[in-house]
């Protein structure tokens, strides 16, 4: 094909490119056809118009609401306080069967003490030694015992 022809000939130029273009014209609302509703879009918006709440409506469902934890807030704070007070109870009852526990072994103590046993045994008839009823052993070079009738055992 012989492009050249194009390059030398007007055929090649575009000369509408650089015509002054035509101010556009506005857009006239005369052509706009307004169509019927249909029925079930408009059924559609007026269920969320309704769906939608006004602000002083949406105002009280918030006053409500912090009101809601509010109270909850007081309700567990009473319910901590009472854990609490039987906590304390617990303590206190902990504290005084500590006490008791003490009281008991001074009781104990007590009636283990060596003058409590020096009481019971004279009730059941015992009495100390005297010096006259102590008898001695004499030992030399072998051991011996000396019997209750007087007689000696030798080793």
């Amino acid at each position: 094909m012989n492009n050249l022809k194009y390059y030398n000939d007007s055929l090649a130029y575009d000369f509408e490119m650089f015509m002054p273009k035509e101010a556009k014209r506005a857009n006239n609302r005369d052509n706009i056809v307004v169509m019927p509703v249909n029925n079930a879009a408009a059924k559609k918006r007026k269920r969320t118009a309704a769906k939608r709440l006004s602000a002083p409506a949406t105002l009280v469902m918030c006053a409500v609401f912090i009101l809601a934890g509010f109270c909850g807030n007081i309700a567990l704070r009473l319910q901590i306080n009472e854990v609490n007070s039987q906590i304390n109870d617990v303590k206190s009852s902990i504290a005084q069967l500590d006490s008791e526990k003490t009281t008991l072994e001074v009781e104990l103590q007590r009636r283990m003490s060596y003058e409590n046993l020096e009481l019971k045994a004279t009730e059941l008839g015992m009495i100390k030694p005297e010096k006259d009823s102590i008898v001695y052993i004499e030992i030399n070079d072998k051991n011996a015992a000396r019997i209750a009738d007087g007689s000696f055992v030798y080793e």
